[in-house]
């Protein structure tokens, strides 16, 4: 995704950074022939450049339009400029600069319009995202079973997540509609299309053969979701890792876990997830028919009918069991690759799940004369123990947490190591509104003009506890208003006080108070980012107390928020707030899909959303097997094979350079090389949120330790910053200025001058490239690669455009704290 927008570069200028332009389609050519070439007396160096995830055409990049496709698909690909297609051939043309590469891969996150469906799976990507947001541990106190106890239950709150949605089908398939509008003359009659289900419908009129018609939407979505993550495993996320990258046999135990072989081949987990959240989702809507079958039968006096009811019954109970045997019982694996496959798991578990479906289908079929269908399935109970389950599952994952970090605490970590619990929380509260949202609008447009389980509506609706839900909204979205408005008062308290020192970082400038109240403004913007965990942590906390009132009044009152408050002076505001509540969860859908559209075709829309989402899809699905699938399984495994045979067939250096999520992708990528192959790889990161964004959030693979740890291994790192940079940052403060290097002054010139005649542009997280800084990086990283450069370690002269006092430093010592590392095979 994008985040911000930038000029194309003009005649003669560096190629601009990734992620600053909207994509562009380049004209289909002819791959180019890298021969292989023993290594010469002048090795060549190369520049991988890594864009961001809204990417930019490979003439963009390279800064000609020229370009060849060396190596990739369609979907990812290594471009260079058409004249350098044959450098290897010609070393000796490139003498004191490198050969640009390019490594293209934004269609792995961009498509047609379809794909903004995939934004109706947040919930399964936040909740995701909680198995990553763990504390870090010591090697020394690694704590495996805590850390196993803390996957079980993202695994178990994920499991949840699955259920309800599938529960939300079979509310508005199997309650709504087959149940409560088929079971109504005035419902059915009223709409034509659900006729044939009315009471006298035939022989759809008897209620059992209309919960087994109905079951087969929730029952086609089950299926959908494996079809898309079966898939998507195939397009994304097979990519094997080179051969001897980061070998297991020869690999330290306290290597960082993105250094591990099998942390980018995660086939055996996400095999078996898949296989139980698909046979969870058939057993869930198998049991929505059976309850009111087998209820029947029992009070009906058909006493074969009720005994196979009973058998199927308990077989489901056991098809439950063993599912959660399945998620709690294997996590991750990641020392060395793993190709292997739970037959018995993947294929008989949801085989066995579809046959007592099927079964329990042709038993609601069998014919029962005079019964109807009469008030609401059995939901209220399910739903409320789906809520509660998932609190107490957010608690138990916030003591794990807060028991990891108390054993190696890290200041740098989100909310002091309760980030994943609170992210899980978020994951759950998006799951409820959602799937609550859509039963509540099908309710209301069924009762026409009425207010779903209020007096005088012509359906029971929707289970209680889904209106008490809606009803807390409005509150949600009010107090999360308040919070947004003292930030922005707050921000703009900061701007007035930054704005009366700019001007005095620009020596020799005449002040201008607009001027410096606009670059004040771009760092008080940029700063709120450091301000996210705290949203994170109130809208979390607001929400968990609210669904448990929520959650209190639907068991207590046993009816909906507005006949709850009948008689009280909060009648009035009950009602709104369910009325309101109800409208706008609908609203909020159709604004959620249309955004999300809209997102995939315009890249200024892609701008607002793209940090989440990029963050989202980064990482494996390691608790949800429905989540959107993970670029990076495809692209870190490009880049680590680029690299590592490049430098075995050259013997040359190579510069990576990474922008934003690109500069993610490089340092995961640089991760899994051989030993060998990095010795001969440089990092140059800019505007990276490395150390501000996912070591924060994700310490336990980015925090201070795996970051060090990661400058000790290669030979040399840079990490370019500005002020102005909402996404970047400094990645490694505890190395002082051996791997930062800013902040860089943003903009460049503060007034008009001889040098500077027209206003200088404040560029915040795009045009690094543009920079004199990144150049002069640059070159010292492929100095120090040169065996035959010196490698002086003392400061670099300034640059242009550098902050005064700011010194260039490309020498490698050792510095930072011991790494906090799991052990391999312990990642929950």
């Amino acid at each position: 995704m994008a985040i911000s927008d930038d000029p194309r570069a003009g005649p003669g200028q560096l190629p601009r950074p990734a992620g600053c332009w909207s994509r562009a389609r380049s004209a289909p050519r002819a791959e180019a022939a890298v021969p292989d070439r023993p290594p010469s007396d002048t090795p060549l160096a190369l520049e991988l450049l890594v864009h961001g995830v809204a990417g930019a055409a490979p003439g963009e990049l390279l800064g000609d339009p020229r370009t060849v496709r060396v190596t990739g698909d369609s979907t990812a690909a290594v471009f260079r400029r058409t004249e350098d297609a044959d450098a290897e051939d010609h070393p000796e043309r490139y003498a004191g600069r490198p050969v640009p590469e390019a490594y293209c891969w934004s269609r792995l996150t961009s498509g047609n319009g379809a794909r903004a469906l995939w934004l109706l799976l947040l919930p399964f990507m936040v909740a995701n995202l909680a198995h990553w947001a763990r504390p870090a541990t010591r090697a020394a106190d690694p704590a495996p079973r805590a850390v196993r106890t803390y996957g079980v239950l993202v695994r178990v709150l994920a499991l949840s997540l699955t259920v309800l949605l599938i529960a939300a089908a079979c509310e508005v398939a199997l309650d709504l509609l087959a149940w409560q509008c088929a079971g109504s003359a005035t419902c059915a009659g009223s709409r034509s299309r659900l006729g044939f289900l009315g009471p006298e419908g035939g022989w759809w009129a008897q209620p059992g053969r209309r919960l087994a018609l109905g079951a087969l939407v929730p029952a086609a979505l089950t299926g959908l979701l494996w079809y898309l993550s079966n898939r998507t495993w195939s397009a994304y996320e097979s990519q094997p890792p080179p051969a001897g990258a980061a070998d297991p046999d020869t690999a330290s135990d306290t290597a960082p876990a993105l250094g591990r072989p099998g942390f980018w081949y995660g086939r055996r987990l996400v095999a078996r997830l898949r296989a139980a959240h698909t046979a969870a989702g058939l057993l869930t809507v198998a049991v929505a028919v059976s309850l009111p079958t087998v209820r029947h039968d029992r009070r009906g006096g058909a006493p074969v009918l009720a005994a196979l009811g009973s058998v199927t019954q308990a077989l489901l109970a056991v098809g439950a069991v063993t599912v959660a045997w399945v998620v709690c019982r294997r996590g991750r694996t990641e020392d060395r690759p793993d190709h292997r496959l739970d037959r018995a798991a993947v294929t008989v578990l949801p085989g066995a799940a579809l046959a007592l479906f099927a079964a329990v289908l042709l038993h609601a079929c069998w014919p029962r004369p005079g019964w109807t269908a009469t008030g609401r399935l059995p939901g209220d109970l399910a739903f409320g123990a789906l809520m509660l389950g998932q609190g107490v599952c957010v608690l138990a994952l916030a003591v794990v947490a807060r028991y990891l970090y108390r054993r190696a605490p890290d200041a740098a970590a989100a909310l002091h190591g309760l980030g994943g619990p609170a992210v899980a929380m978020l994951g759950c509260a998006l799951g409820g509104v959602m799937s609550g949202g859509v039963a509540q609008r099908v309710a209301d447009w069924l009762d026409g003009g009425a207010t779903p389980g209020m007096p005088g509506a012509p359906l029971p609706g929707p289970p209680v506890l889904l209106s008490w839900q809606a009803a807390v909204l409005p509150p949600l979205l009010l107090v999360l208003a308040l919070l947004a408005a003292w930030f922005a008062v707050g921000g703009a308290r900061a701007r007035g006080r930054l704005a009366a020192v700019v001007a005095a970082e620009y020596p020799g400038e005449t002040p201008d108070l607009a001027r410096s109240r606009r670059i004040a403004g771009a760092r008080t913007a940029a700063a709120l980012t450091d301000s996210a965990p705290w949203f994170v942590a109130a809208v979390s906390g607001i929400t968990l107390v609210l669904g448990a009132g929520a959650l209190a009044g639907a068991w207590i009152g046993g009816e909906v928020p507005g006949e709850a408050a009948r008689g009280t002076v909060l009648e009035s505001a009950a009602r709104a707030a369910q009325d309101a509540g109800s409208w706008l969860i609908g609203l909020g859908i159709a604004a959620f899909v249309a955004w999300g559209r809209r997102a995939y075709r315009d890249p200024a829309a892609r701008r607002t959303i793209g940090i989440l989402w990029d963050v989202g899809t980064f990482w494996p699905r390691a608790a949800h097997p429905f989540a959107p699938p993970c670029y990076a399984e495809r692209a870190v495994p490009d880049l680590t094979w680029r690299m590592a045979g490049w430098t075995a067939r050259t013997g040359g250096r190579l510069v990576i350079s990474g922008h934003s999520q690109g500069s993610v992708l490089a340092a995961a990528a640089v991760w899994q090389l051989p030993p060998p192959a990095r010795r001969r790889v440089a990092l140059l990161t800019y505007g990276s949120p490395l150390g501000r964004l996912y070591g924060r959030w994700f310490p336990a693979y980015f925090g201070p330790g795996q970051l060090a740890a990661l400058h000790h291994e290669v030979d040399c790192w840079r990490n370019l910053w500005r002020a102005t940079d909402p996404i970047g940052g400094p990645a490694l403060p505890d190395a002082g200025q051996d791997v930062d290097r800013g902040p860089l002054a943003d903009p460049i010139a503060y007034g008009r001058s001889a040098r500077h005649p027209l206003p200088a542009p404040i560029l915040g997280h795009c045009d690094y490239q543009a920079d004199p800084a990144f150049a002069a990086e640059r070159d010292a990283l492929l100095a120090r690669l040169d065996p035959g450069a010196a490698r002086a370690d003392g400061p670099h002269p300034a640059a242009a455009g550098e902050v005064p006092g700011q010194r260039i430093v490309v020498s490698k010592e050792r510095a930072g704290p011991a790494a906090p590392e799991d052990p391999p095979g312990t990642a929950g």
